[in-house]
C-alpha cells in the first residue's frame, strides 16, 4: 500500500509539472496568436488559439499519420530484435513476439509514470520467459546505453548541419549592444564559472574522487563502459549495429512525417525536421509524463527557428506529440490485453530447461 501510494504521489507531481509547463507555453502562445491577431484586423472574438488547433488537427492528411505510425511500428521491430540477441548472448533464446510487446508495455507505462516502463519492461519479459530478473535488468542497461550513444551521435549531426542558423539566432537573441554573442554578460559569466569550477575539479581532484558522489557517478559510466564492450561477445554484431541505427532512423522518419501531415510545416526540410526532432527528444527527458509541456516548448522553439509561426509550431507540436502517444495507447493496450494471452500454455526454452535439470538431479538422486 505504502509503494502504491508513493507511485501515486510519483505521477502527480509529474503531471503537475507538465500541466503546468504546458500552461506556459499556452499562455505563450496565445498572446503571441491574439497579438497577430490584431495585426491582421481580426476580432478578439474570433481569435482562438484552441479552435485554431482543433482545426489543424482535423486538417491533418491521414496518410502521413498513417505513414509516422509504420515508422514507429518499424523502429520498434528492430528494438525487440536488438533486445533478442542480447538475451540470446546470456544463454537465454526468447520470442520476437514477447520481445516486441514487452517493449511497448514499458513506453505505456512511461506514459503514467516516467522511467517506470524501465522497471515493467524487463520484469513482464522475466515473467513470461521464466529469465531471472537480474539477467534481464543486465540486458535494458546495454539497450540504454546504444540509446545514450545514439542520442548523442544524431544531436551532434543536427547541431553540425545547422550550426549557421543555430549560432545566428543566439546572435541575434542573445548579442549585447550590437556586438557578439561572446560579448553578452551572461555568457561571459557562465564561461567564468565554467572556468572557475575547471579549476576547482583539478585542484582538489583527490578528495572529490574519494566522496560518494564521484563513485557513483564513476559506477554509471563503467556500466555503460561494459555494455558497450558487451557488444563484441555477441554473435552478429554488426547486425547489433544495424538494429541500432534503425531504432533512431525509425524515430527520426515518424517525426518527419508529421510535418507534411500538416500544411504550414510542409515545406520543412529533413534538416529541419532533425533540429526539431533533437529540441523535442531534450523535452523528453524531462520527467513530466510524456514529456508533456517541455516538449511542446522546445519542439515550439525549433520550429520558430525556421520562420514558423507561433500558432502553427504550437499546432505541429501538438500533432507530433499526441500522434506519438497515440501510437503508445495503441500498442501498449495491444500488449496488455495479448501478452497474457499468447503466453498462457508457453512454456519457453528456459523453464524447459529448468525443468529438465530437476529431473536430472532427482534421478541422480534416486
Amino acid at each position: 500500500m505504502k509503494n502504491i501510494i508513493t507511485n501515486i504521489f510519483k505521477f502527480l507531481i509529474f503531471l503537475g509539472v507538465g500541466l503546468v509547463i504546458l500552461y506556459f507555453v499556452y499562455q505563450n502562445q496565445n498572446e503571441a496568436y491574439q497579438a497577430q491577431c490584431a495585426l491582421d484586423g481580426v476580432a478578439a472574438a474570433d481569435c482562438s488559439l484552441m479552435q485554431k488547433v482543433i482545426a489543424d488537427f482535423k486538417s491533418v492528411r491521414i496518410p502521413w499519420l498513417l505513414a509516422a505510425f509504420a515508422a514507429y511500428v518499424m523502429s520498434n521491430v528492430s528494438r525487440a530484435i536488438r533486445w533478442q540477441m542480447l538475451l540470446k548472448s546470456l544463454g537465454t533464446p526468447v520470442r520476437f513476439i514477447n520481445s516486441f510487446l514487452a517493449t511497448m508495455l514499458g513506453y505505456f507505462a512511461n506514459l503514467g509514470l516516467p522511467r517506470l516502463g524501465e522497471v515493467l519492461r524487463p520484469l513482464s519479459m522475466s515473467k513470461y520467459e521464466k529469465i531471472p530478473v537480474e539477467k534481464v535488468l543486465g540486458t535494458v542497461v546495454v539497450d540504454r546505453t546504444m540509446d545514450v550513444i545514439s542520442l548523442l551521435l544524431i544531436i551532434s549531426l543536427a547541431f553540425l548541419l545547422e550550426f549557421d542558423t543555430l549560432w545566428g539566432y543566439l546572435n541575434e537573441n542573445m548579442a549585447s549592444d550590437g556586438g557578439s554573442l561572446l560579448t553578452n554578460p551572461i555568457v561571459l559569466s557562465l564561461l567564468g564559472l565554467g572556468g572557475l569550477a575547471a579549476i576547482l575539479v583539478i585542484v582538489f581532484r583527490k578528495k572529490i574522487q574519494a566522496t560518494a558522489f564521484y563513485k557513483k557517478i564513476e559506477q554509471v559510466l563503467l556500466g555503460f563502459w561494459d555494455g558497450i564492450l558487451s557488444i563484441k561477445n555477441l554473435d552478429k554484431p554488426g547486425w547489433f549495429i544495424f538494429h541500432s541505427v534503425i531504432i533512431w532512423v525509425g524515430y527520426f522518419l515518424m517525426f518527419y512525417c508529421y510535418m507534411p501531415a500538416f500544411e504550414p510545416t510542409a515545406h520543412l526540410g529533413p534538416t529541419v525536421a532533425l533540429m526539431a526532432f533533437v529540441f523535442g527528444t531534450f523535452g523528453i527527458l524531462i520527467p513530466s509524463p510524456g514529456g508533456m509541456g517541455s516538449y511542446h516548448f522546445l519542439v515550439i522553439a525549433a520550429l520558430m527557428l525556421y520562420g514558423v509561426n507561433s500558432g502553427d509550431a504550437f499546432s505541429s507540436a501538438n500533432i507530433s506529440f499526441f500522434g506519438t502517444h497515440f501510437c503508445n495507447i495503441v500498442l501498449g493496450l495491444i500488449a496488455v490485453i495479448f501478452l497474457p494471452i499468447i503466453n498462457k500454455n508457453y512454456k519457453s526454452e528456459s523453464s524447459i530447461e529448468n525443468s529438465e535439470n530437476t529431473i536430472k538431479r532427482n534421478t541422480a538422486a534416486v
